[in-house]
């Protein structure tokens, strides 16, 4: 069965009929081709329904399609208008008539040479060029430290979040609800508040060992916040992992006279390494997004990319911001795609998907 026939021809006379009112009332071919995507894409996605089923069952799944159409466009357009923004030749954050008209004259990669060339001192010298760009330049010194205390959190965060999670997995772990809604409220509760609390406590001298002045200002007070923050997530994702692990085979692992270390790298951490690479992605991200702490806990000279964006914004706009916008993106998009197929190979290796 095709697409044409999942939905009878009324629906597809009502639908052209629609499509013909919106370029009446519009006037526009952009906004019609927009509309008739709009109310197409749910006859692309429609499931086959029975012979049996009605008119009004397959009115039903197109209206629900068309719901979540709508909802997925409202959620995702402000995310995708930025790209096509980050490319204007002007320094505005609106499209020109150029744009709109498809001029190619309209369109300039200059934002993105922007990233680089900013703060530079003599963004025009050839010789020691490539020393003056790292180390003077905005934007590339935002990204080292923001990937920076994004790697060495999510460090922290996996070493800690696996442990957590897999003594909170043992039956005989006493308080395992209470202690577990501890460890993921930093999931809860508002960041404000838990960035306001790490600055009191890192703020605090002649507690941390090596630092007398307290955490504030500091590398590691960053790093910290970001681990705490990431915790949670790795937690969550190792936890789904260890749902469906069978216990027995760490009893026939210490039976055939494996040590405790031995077992959990032949046996535990094969099976449960796509929950820790999934919850390690999503503290690399939560790190590489976060601006609440790092505003709290750190210094002029430990500017991250969400705190630069941020002070671009306030004190001088730029489509340099779209930019790196679009660049981060496309980074979640990437690292989204590899949680997917960490997902699809976890379903594998617990025989609940095919292959």
């Amino acid at each position: 069965m095709t697409i044409l026939d999942r939905i009878p021809a009324p629906g597809y006379v009502a639908y052209v009929i629609a499509v013909v009112i919106a370029f009446f009332y519009t006037g526009t071919l952009i906004a019609t081709i927009g509309f008739a995507l709009v109310l197409g894409l749910p006859l692309f996605f429609m499931s086959e329904l029975p012979a049996y089923a009605t008119w009004l069952e397959k009115f039903g799944q197109y209206i629900f399609l068309l719901v979540c159409t709508c909802i997925f466009i409202f959620l995702i357009t402000p995310v995708l208008v930025i790209m096509p923004l980050s490319f204007n030749v002007e320094p505005y954050f609106t499209f020109t008539e150029g744009m709109l008209s498809l001029d190619p004259n309209a369109y300039s990669t200059r934002w993105y040479k922007d990233i680089f060339l900013f703060g530079m001192n003599d963004p025009d010298r050839t010789e020691g060029w490539w020393s003056d760009m790292w180390n003077n330049a905005t934007w590339v010194g935002a990204a080292l430290n923001s990937f920076k205390f994004a790697v060495l959190s999510t460090i922290v965060a996996t070493f800690f979040g696996t442990l957590a999670a897999l003594g909170l997995s043992r039956p005989e772990m006493p308080f395992r609800s209470a202690i577990t809604s501890l460890l993921i409220s930093p999931m809860i509760v508002p960041l404000v508040i838990t960035a306001t609390g790490m600055f009191f406590f890192y703020a605090k001298k002649d507690v941390f060992p090596f630092f007398p002045d307290g955490l504030i200002n500091k590398d590691l007070g960053i790093i910290l916040a970001h681990a705490t923050l990431g915790v949670p997530f790795v937690i969550i994702t190792v936890t789904a992992t260890l749902t469906g692990f069978d216990t027995s085979l760490i009893r026939a692992s210490r039976s055939l006279g494996a040590n405790g270390w031995t077992t959990f790298r032949k046996v535990i951490m094969p099976l449960i390494l796509p929950g820790m690479i999934s919850g390690a992605l999503f503290a690399f991200i939560t790190s590489l997004d976060e601006v609440v702490a790092v505003i709290f806990l750190a210094d002029v000279h430990q500017v991250t990319i969400p705190r630069q964006m941020f002070s671009g914004i306030r004190e001088q706009i730029s489509p340099t911001i779209l930019a790196v916008a679009t660049i981060l993106v496309l980074i979640s998009i990437a690292l989204l795609a590899t949680l997917e197929l960490l997902r699809r190979r976890s379903e594998r290796l617990r025989g609940l998907s095919p292959g």
